[in-house]
């Protein structure tokens, strides 16, 4: 990423809004800085763009699905049987055949008719809003009615409504997963003005539709709504793309070819042979026509369909929902599995699985935002390894190094957890990873303690200082500061730290020791943040984030659904083999992919894979497991070289950036809970459970 100045004569506005000053932006838009758009503006320009929403596939009429299903060789051969058969007198022939014909045609229709009807309850959303100023006035206002030059208000929670620059920020974070396949938030910074050739997933100074705000405020400036934004253009992608017939239905149009040709020789010898006999040419041109049909199969479409939708019947027993019945074959036919890593692989959600506070190293259990866990002591021989048998469990309330690491990332947060009804209606406000801040400690009791106290003034995290502060004054009128952050940012303010509860000088020695952890951390691709407290005189004083307390490093990740090795080991005895595809660093694609025994290797990432040229790609994409910071074309592209390899490959996914590739495969598969609607729609199948061992069960 590069930061320069914006030229006066440089890249336009309109085509590249992130290389240029938030100020030549509102000149270009006719933008008022403080008062927005006229109504009078936005008229016009709702005349110009429309309304900021995707233009819909195609709805095809119910008639002409049910007429699909009879689109078939096999179908058309019985057709002509039947009308053969008529021609002769042989209505029992004909009745029967075009009963089978007709029940075939029925029972696949109806079957697609059921999975569309629970897909779309899958899909119930309320139209997003948006709080935008116009005419110097906020107001709330559906996302649809968005025009470019709009002005925005963003905040925490909320959804981005079109793709637009920054104009100002505070402490703005974004989840920019569904597009980018970035699964931890993303740092914003409305004054950074970019080159014009900055990959997407990282212009800081734009926001985009489908991402959502993490954490922070910003005001920004819509620049694309509809067809116009980055998601348009990859959904006007998906409309252009033809879906290929799947692998049963190139079987089945190549049985019809060959019976079409066997029918043809066998009616050219009987008639042959009868006529040398000299036989009467009606008589035999007859006989001949009626062992033909006799040869056709015409059990066989309705034995395939019937076959077909008791095997969808029991997928979705397993919580996979397929949308086409020939899908169900292709499944079972899958010899590649290409699989998205956040969501799918892993829960997509933030997990402190490690914490060194005291000179001592803890781990704890329990994955995602399940408040169930607990907290073991890590003898030093064992700080090696990522993870393993767990050792006696320590209580927290005995161990006040621990108890404070755990209080401080409690305190020092701005993120909120909303539990539903279920594990999977549970919704964070807030960046993720202070949500996993939040659940340790409630693992430890301790959840009660983030409002026993006055909070007076927050000091927000910057990219220059790399730290967050919150200054509050406890129930015994004492002030406080609790700070987190970089370790390396946050270490070198740090003349103290607590042992065994006792505050004492920070020599060193431990500085050494502490920075060794952090990088043994790292090195086991968990994100890694430091946490430091200082008891202040009042809470006014300057330099609150000088003289701190050291209290610990906290490791987190998101983590491995438990279920996923299993799968992944029986995708491998199966002879399936499993990729995984992601849009995280390296180091952290590599770490998930060998615990699951995916990874066999480095990951290579989409920089170096577009470097590759075809032919070299081709010729050594076996050697590649593990794909990481790839975009959607990279996508797209690991999915058709593996199907020119004679590969039948399965695609899955849950974000925009998925959609190409998740069309492009023999079978796509879609995540039903985080997936979007651009997404489902371009699939073959949807997971309900958003779970990566449900595809092996449903191939099962």
């Amino acid at each position: 990423m590069s930061h320069s100045p914006g030229p006066s004569a440089g890249p336009s506005p309109d085509t590249h809004p992130h290389a240029v000053s938030v100020e030549q932006l509102l000149r270009s838009h006719g933008v008022d800085r403080g008062a927005g758009l006229t109504r009078q503006q936005v008229l016009e320009r709702r005349e110009r763009h429309g309304f900021n929403e995707l233009t819909p596939p195609t709805v095809t009429p119910a008639w002409r699905r049910l007429l699909a299903q009879f689109n078939e060789l096999v179908i058309w051969i019985l057709v002509a049987a039947a009308a053969l058969a008529a021609g002769m007198g042989e209505w029992t022939d004909v009745a029967a055949i075009l009963a089978i014909v007709l029940l075939n045609g029925l029972l696949g229709f109806f079957q697609e008719e059921r999975a569309e009807k629970a897909l779309a309850a899958l899909e119930k959303m309320a139209r997003p809003m948006a709080r935008v100023i116009r005419d110097g006035v906020l107001q709330s206002i559906p996302a649809r009615d968005i025009v470019p030059g709009d002005w925005i208000e963003l905040e925490a929670g909320d959804f981005v409504p079109a793709d637009a620059r920054l104009a100002q920020t505070a402490s703005f974070k974004t989840h920019e997963a569904a597009l980018t396949g970035e699964s931890l938030s993303v740092e914003k910074d409305a004054i950074a003005v970019l080159t014009a050739e900055t990959p997407l997933a990282d212009r800081c100074n734009m926001a985009y539709m489908a991402t959502s705000a993490a954490a922070g405020k910003a005001s920004a400036v819509a620049v694309a709504t509809g067809m116009q934004t980055e998601l348009g253009r990859i959904a006007a992608l998906l409309h252009a793309t033809q879906p290929e017939p799947t692998p049963l239905q190139r079987r089945l149009a190549e049985l019809g070819k060959i019976l079409l040709v066997v029918c043809l020789i066998i009616v050219a010898v009987i008639f042959g042979l009868h006529m040398l006999r000299g036989g009467d040419w009606v008589e035999v041109l007859l006989l001949s026509v009626s062992l033909a049909v006799a040869a056709v199969p015409e059990g066989l479409p309705a034995v395939v369909t019937i076959a077909l939708a008791l095997g969808l019947q029991r997928m979705a027993r397993r919580n996979a929902l397929v949308r086409k019945l020939p899908s169900v074959e292709t499944l079972g036919a899958v010899t590649v599995i290409c699989s998205d890593k956040t969501g799918t692989l892993t829960r997509n959600q933030m997990t402190v699985q490690e914490i060194h506070a005291g000179g001592i190293t803890y781990s704890v259990t329990g994955a995602g935002y399940d408040p169930d866990g607990k907290f073991h002591e890590v003898p030093a021989a064992d700080r090696s390894a990522s993870s393993g048998p767990p050792k006696d469990t320590v209580d927290v309330a005995q161990r006040p190094d621990l108890a404070r690491a755990l209080f401080i990332g409690l305190r020092c947060n701005g993120a909120r957890i909303e539990r539903g009804t279920s594990p999977e209606a549970t919704r964070v406000i807030g960046d993720p990873t202070e949500a996993a801040l939040l659940v340790a400690a409630e693992k430890a009791s301790l959840a009660s303690a983030r409002t026993d106290w006055t909070i007076l003034r927050e000091i927000p995290f910057d990219s220059d200082r790399k730290l967050m502060s919150v200054l509050g004054r406890e129930r015994d009128g004492a002030a406080v500061a609790y700070t987190k952050g970089a370790c390396e940012a946050l270490l070198p303010r740090c003349t103290a730290e607590q042992i065994q509860g006792l505050v004492r000088d920070l020599r060193e020695d431990r500085r050494r020791e502490i920075l060794a952890e952090n990088s043994a951390l790292a090195d086991r691709a968990l994100r890694v943040l430091a946490l430091a407290y200082r008891p202040l005189d009042s809470p006014d004083e300057p330099s609150v984030e000088e003289n701190l307390v050291f209290a610990g490093l906290v490791g987190m990740i998101d983590p491995p659904r438990p279920e996923a090795a299993d799968a992944v080991r029986k995708c491998r005895a199966a002879g399936i083999r499993p990729i995984m595809i992601t849009g995280d660093h390296p180091a952290t694609a590599v770490a998930i992919g060998r615990s699951l025994g995916i990874a066999n290797g480095q990951a290579i990432a989409g920089a170096e894979l577009q470097s590759l040229s075809a032919d070299e790609f081709a010729r050594r994409i076996a050697e590649f497991s593990v794909y990481a910071r790839v975009t959607a074309a990279d996508k797209l592209r690991i999915v058709q070289a593996w199907k020119q390899h004679g590969e039948i490959v399965a695609m899955t996914g849950d974000g925009v950036n998925d959609a190409p590739a998740v069309q492009a495969a023999d079978i796509g598969i879609a995540m039903g809970i985080a997936g979007t609607d651009v997404t489902k729609a371009a699939s073959d199948m949807v997971l309900t459970d958003d779970n990566f061992a449900s595809i092996v069960n449903a191939v099962e």
